[in-house]
């Protein structure tokens, strides 16, 4: 039974925390020994130690701040923790686990060592000579890496581009989630009855959203969104479920735009699959993604989406059909689009009741099986070959 290490900066609310988590927990127990290791504080920490058969670990100096001091005793703590669990598979998740997990892999002599990009930490609102840093940076922990995945083509495409690995040393697999509770339909009474419990009326008509108070997700353009849509359209009503840093700056902008009374700020919530069947619209108003889970589980619950296109969301629904994407804070057309579909009472009646499947390749099942397979290949490449993928591994930037 090989060990395999996941590595994760923090385990907060977030799709790539609950896909590391959920792929760690569907491992075949016959062959793999599954280790999750994290950062402290994470909201999802308590659940990952319930995961039955997965040793949760967590190193208290990986925190996703940059700090020298306290990122040299995380990557020691690393490589000290890879030295006494001898893993065969060392696989990191985001920019700050990706960077020093590798890091200690190597130094600790892990055979194969693995990155998933759910998104790069280089972004459109860092200054040029930050990103080249950053990009300079993943070039060179790319060659001691054996193999990236990415979560969208549109990232695979990204990465080739900048440099960072060929196209034999990346594969695509996605996020996948589980889409049976979210594909559950409810009847109208149990509708009427979630959404009371959010204070909104069955003559409303809600506008909702699932994300971070952080800048990648620009929450202030959904608050600017729900402005407009408020203004149209006397019945609607917006929620925003998720919480952040960024949380007082969107308490002021609501106040500024009078929406106390029709946008409400629900925090972090664990009943999302439910929430998302009380919406009429889901809105997604990011700057930058990888490919984001969310966006799978409205697809699921049938709810017409209005998003920007970023990263993967062209990947994760069939445009006009399931949604309509914008450019990143093109606020007006998102807020016309979201007025017209409030307004199409039958097209909504249609998605909803709608059959269509849901595609094998964005389960939580596809995602764990690939990885499987991923993780046997290159585990028989290391014995039968081992000089060789190590010497293209460090040539290729893998």
């Amino acid at each position: 039974m090989q060990v395999v290490c996941h590595v994760i900066t923090k385990l907060e609310l977030g799709g790539a925390q609950e896909v590391a988590m959920q792929v760690v927990a569907g491992l075949d127990r016959r062959r793999f020994r599954p280790v999750l290791i994290a950062g402290p504080g994470g909201l999802l920490t308590e659940e990952a130690r319930a995961l039955e058969g997965v040793e949760v670990r967590i190193v208290p100096s990986l925190l996703r701040e940059i700090h020298p001091l306290k990122d040299l005793r995380a990557l020691w703590a690393l490589v000290g923790m890879f030295r006494r669990l001898r893993p065969k598979i060392v696989h990191t998740h985001s920019s700050k686990a990706g960077i020093l997990g590798r890091l200690a892999a190597w130094l600790a002599g892990v055979p194969c060592i693995l990155h998933t990009i759910h998104g790069y930490g280089v972004t459109p609102v860092q200054p040029f000579w930050l990103r080249r840093a950053l990009i300079a940076l993943e070039w060179t922990v790319g060659r001691v890496t054996t193999h990236w995945i990415a979560v969208s083509q549109a990232d695979r495409r990204q990465g080739i581009k900048w440099g960072l690995f060929s196209a034999s040393k990346v594969s695509v697999v996605r996020p996948g989630i589980d889409p049976a509770p979210f594909a559950t339909r409810i009847d109208s009474a149990e509708r009427d009855r979630l959404r009371a419990m959010l204070g909104i009326g069955s003559d409303h008509l809600l506008v909702g959203t699932v994300s971070c108070l952080k800048p990648q997700k620009s929450p202030a353009d959904f608050v600017r969104v729900a402005a407009r849509v408020c203004q149209r359209i006397a019945t609607a009503r917006c929620v925003l479920v998720g919480d952040g840093a960024l949380r007082p700056q969107i308490e002021a902008l609501l106040r500024a735009h009078g929406l106390q009374e029709r946008v409400t700020l629900l925090g972090w919530r664990r009943d999302v699959v439910a929430l998302l069947k009380t919406f009429d619209v889901f809105v997604l108003t990011s700057q930058w993604e990888g490919l984001p889970c969310v966006l799978l589980e409205a697809r699921a619950t049938r709810i017409p989406i209005v998003a920007t296109r970023v990263g993967g969301t062209a990947e994760a629904i069939v445009e006009h059909a399931q949604g309509t994407l914008y450019q990143p804070g093109d606020v007006q057309a998102m807020a016309d689009r979201v007025c017209q579909i409030l307004e199409d009472e039958r097209y909504r009646t249609q998605l909803r009741t709608s059959s269509g499947e849901f595609p094998e390749e964005f389960t939580i099942r596809e995602t764990v099986k690939q990885y499987q397979s991923l993780y046997t290949y290159l585990l028989h490449a290391m014995r039968s070959t081992p000089d060789v993928v190590r010497l293209q591994t460090n040539r290729s930037g893998g």
